[in-house]
């Protein structure tokens, strides 16, 4: 139920993919991108053409983290600002440019110089944040806190109004490089924004002459069921994408993907990298594409995940423990909490003897959240509705001989 940790998207040693990767072996192991190789160009196309708007540029790198690693770089240089903005409780990278994006204290080493022009705002939390209802999620699971909102999401507002104090009170002359959002947080919990917030905060960035950056290494490739890109849910194009994990089914490969204007910036200097889009990689960019479209598995991750979300928020209502279930698709948390009024975090011993009990009985959940006390839930995109069954089962039964000391 995890994937390689959001990984495996298409499903462990996928036969279509391991049969193109052969081919490709045996034909053109590896080159670097300064020569051209068929396949860098064809999958560049395939690729792209997953984008709205004049998101046409793309830069092959190898994971996560350098793929964030690059967007910083591109965002200052194209706008010749330095502050970027994060949120609190993200995460974005483990190199010591991308740490500090990441706003999250188990993830964070005691190096000097990491948070060089990096602002971490207030993460717009509906449920363990300041303000948060039971409308304000774009999810079929929404949290058990009253909400009073008629219009607009008033989480929302507050939430945009404090990002408004930042740019006032924090940034020089208010301008900004960029601001980077993972579409739904990962690492972090999966934690949703209120609705319309991303939208409203990209507009504020780009009228400071900043850039939107949309963190898509976890929700990418149609996790969330609705939309290709996590961002699509939120109602805005991004200036920047950048992508990993699923890319490749577990294979290390990772892409930005911009507009041609932004990436002119980097002619300023050499850049280059030698493995991004290498033959092997590139083959199997392409390969987890097709199967994508074939076996329709974003369609899959909307339904299978839909009845997921549902069947963990029975186990909600019925136990104490479960403070709350969240998200889209196959993209799913499930908070364990100690008090459910108070909403306070489980402790990680008691998260473990669960964890553990399920792991036992043959279903591997993730952990996440900054207490170490959510359940991630982020299996490869093929699962069906007997493997969700026998997950729920187990975690039921874990639940159910789970004695709170």
């Amino acid at each position: 139920m995890f994937a390689g940790i959001v990984t495996v998207s298409v499903g462990h040693c996928h036969p279509r993919i391991n049969e193109a990767l052969t081919k490709q072996m045996n034909t053109l192991w590896h080159t670097t991108n300064i020569y051209m190789h068929p396949k860098i160009h064809e999958y560049a196309e395939r690729l792209t053409a997953k984008f709205p708007g004049d998101l046409k540029s793309v830069h092959f790198v190898n994971s996560g983290s350098e793929a964030n690693d690059l967007a910083m770089l591109l965002a200052r240089l194209h706008t010749g600002n330095q502050e970027i903005l994060t949120f609190r409780n993200a995460y974005h990278g483990m190199s010591p440019y991308t740490m500090g994006l990441t706003a999250h204290s188990t993830w964070r080493f005691p190096l000097p110089g990491v948070n060089s022009g990096v602002q971490h705002v207030m993460n717009p939390d509906p449920y363990q944040g300041i303000w948060g209802g039971s409308n304000c999620r774009d999810s079929p699971i929404q949290t058990t806190r009253d909400c009073g909102c008629t219009g607009s999401c008033q989480a929302g507002d507050n939430y945009y109004n404090e990002l408004e104090q930042t740019f006032k009170y924090c940034l020089p002359r208010g301008k900004v490089a960029a601001m980077f959002a993972e579409s739904i947080q990962g690492v972090g919990g999966t934690v949703q924004y209120p609705k319309n917030y991303i939208k409203k905060a990209a507009e504020l960035v780009r009228a400071n002459g900043g850039l939107y950056v949309a963190d898509e290494v976890q929700t990418g490739f149609g996790r969330t069921g609705e939309h290709f890109w996590g961002f699509e849910s939120h109602g805005v194009i991004p200036d920047i994408v950048t992508m990993a994990k699923g890319i490749g089914n577990g294979f290390p490969m990772a892409a930005v993907v911009t507009t041609p204007k932004i990436a002119e910036c980097l002619n300023q200097a050499l850049h280059f990298n030698t493995y991004g889009g290498n033959p092997l990689a590139s083959t199997v960019g392409i390969s987890v594409l097709d199967i994508i479209e074939d076996e329709g598995l974003q369609k899959n991750s909307l339904d299978v995940g839909t009845y997921f979300l549902k069947s963990l928020a029975e186990l909600r209502d019925r136990y104490e423990i479960i403070g709350d279930v969240r998200g889209k698709g196959l993209m799913i948390g499930v908070e364990l909490v100690s008090d459910k009024e108070k909403k306070t975090p489980l402790s990680v011993p008691h998260v473990l003897e669960i964890w553990e009990n399920c792991k036992d009985m043959g279903v591997l959940f993730g952990r996440g959240g900054i207490n170490g006390n959510v359940f991630r839930i982020k299996p490869p995109m093929c699962v069906t509705k007997a493997d969700v069954d026998y997950a729920v089962d187990c975690l039921d039964r874990a639940l159910s001989e789970f004695k709170l000391n």
